[in-house]
């Protein structure tokens, strides 16, 4: 891989005088100087606004209106160093593409205090330095960006140079910013975190809109066609020594083919390190005769993710123990898919879910007492086998609206438009004493993307199966 022409030096960084930097020569005045002539005009062919260039206005003014008189201001983030001089691909704050639909690098949304926006972004790069000097931001290391000009048609907003922004965000102007995302911002407005501005910025993204409601389900149809792609891939992941990797990867190329990516590591769990529950390591062997949990979702180009689950018997059919759990599994996760429906609260759903996973473990001799005692809030033993809640609020981030207040989330009640996963699992860790031998070790989930309707639910991803009948006859049609 080459270097960018300049020092090793980080931005605003010296570099020491004898410091190994770039791998190229220095770059002479007549270099910097021819480059900087003789380019042909090269405009975008069509800058047309983005669909949601319609709807980022509305979504800025209920911004505005939680804050009036206040100027709010929301930072896009910076590229993020992976070590060295190597990046992380670039993916911006969700606030920030919800509010403007931009996803490049270094931007800033600046709403003043009578609710009139201006983006501040970086300009096309110039010829004769950046374009081909700088590595993190020039044209020919990273790709033509808009200029101003084609930035405004296509996001409907006015947008201005970015070198601007220290002096838009001068004078006694009472001032919300979204801290923690730009060091450089940060430093430009001195002062603490703001708890009600993140909860602000989560909660205006509880309900989905229609276009939003077709980017989740996009989000899940890409997600679906990656799960059918590791069903086909089952007996090629079973032959490597790290068979879970295979499994990523399969699922990682349709995501990045279809959609902008993966929307967060996946969990590709065969045999026991299906107990972790962020099993992203991935580096086990898929063997025949266990079970694989999948936790996958595509993101998007628009950067709205699915969050689907499936626990996959890696030979096709499940052993008698392991279709008993499943179909525990199963049952528990229809309850909780029953609860879901306008005006019940948002922990409904996960206690129906875990009155039957109760049920199953007493069954099972695992949980020795009745039902209601065991999910008594002063006991909760139970949890030892369940571990986390069966389900959060889904969007552009895979736990969405997680700085939302309790009372508008967790403790409030469901309403139509908002998208949420149902995911109760039973992880039996491979050394714990108090299971019987033939269960430690097992973990599975079922994991389902549903958006709340007028009459209860609606199951985005019934595409894939979920009864342990059909998801054998499903893997019967990939083998």
């Amino acid at each position: 891989m080459n270097h960018a022409p300049g020092t090793g030096a980080g931005p605003g960084e010296p570099a020491a005088a004898d410091a190994t930097g770039s791998h190229d020569l220095p770059v002479s005045a007549a270099l910097s100087e021819f480059m900087g002539r003789a380019w042909a005009p090269s405009p975008l062919p069509d800058p047309a606004p983005l669909p949601e260039a319609e709807l980022t206005p509305g979504r800025r003014a209920r911004l505005a209106e939680r804050f009036p008189g206040e100027r709010v201001v929301i930072p896009a983030g910076r590229a993020k160093t992976r070590s060295n001089d190597m990046h992380y691909r670039f993916r911006p704050h969700t606030a920030y593409t919800y509010l403007t639909g931009d996803q490049t690098p270094d931007g800033v949304l600046v709403l003043d205090p009578d609710g009139r926006a201006t983006l501040y972004l970086r300009p096309r790069s110039p010829r004769d330095g950046e374009a081909f000097r700088d590595r993190v931001h020039g044209e020919f290391w990273v790709g033509r960006r808009r200029s101003l000009g084609e930035a405004g048609q296509t996001l409907r907003v006015p947008v201005e140079d970015l070198a601007r922004l220290p002096d838009a965000l001068g004078g006694r102007v009472p001032t919300r910013l979204l801290r923690g995302v730009d060091a450089v911002v940060d430093g430009l407005l001195p002062g603490q975190p703001d708890p009600e501005l993140a909860a602000a910025l989560s909660e205006l993204r509880l309900r989905k809109d229609a276009w939003e409601l077709e980017q989740l389900r996009e989000a899940v149809a890409i997600t679906v066609r990656g799960f059918e792609d590791v069903a086909r891939a089952l007996g090629d992941a079973s032959k490597h020594p790290r068979g879970e990797r295979w499994i990523e990867g399969v699922f990682g190329h349709r995501a990045r083919l279809e959609g902008n990516g993966p929307g967060y590591d996946a969990i590709a769990a065969a045999g026991s390190n299906a107990c972790t529950l962020h099993w992203w390591r991935n580096e086990g062997p898929v063997t025949p005769g266990e079970m694989l949990l999948l936790d996958a979702g595509a993101e998007t180009d628009s950067l709205y993710t699915a969050d689907i689950t499936r626990t996959l018997p890696i030979s096709g059919t499940f052993s008698p123990l392991q279709r008993d759990l499943y179909q525990l599994a199963f049952e528990a996760q229809s309850a909780g898919i029953a609860a879901l429906r306008p005006g019940a609260r948002f922990r409904d759903f996960h206690l129906a879910a875990m009155r039957v996973t109760v049920a199953g473990l007493v069954d099972l001799g695992v949980v020795t007492t009745g039902v209601d005692e065991a999910m008594a809030s002063e006991d909760g033993r139970y949890r030892r086998y369940t571990l986390c809640s069966s389900g959060h609020m889904l969007g552009m981030d895979v736990h969405d609206c997680g700085q939302a207040r309790a009372s508008t989330y967790l403790d409030a009640r469901l309403d139509v438009g908002q998208v949420l996963t149902v995911e109760p699992g039973i992880y039996f860790q491979p050394d714990d004493l108090t299971l019987p031998a033939e269960l430690r070790g097992i973990g599975l989930r079922i994991e389902d993307d549903l958006v709340i309707t007028a009459s209860g639910a609606e199951l985005l991803s019934a595409a894939l199966p979920r009864s342990p009948e059909a998801v054998e006859d499903w893997l019967a049609a990939f083998a």
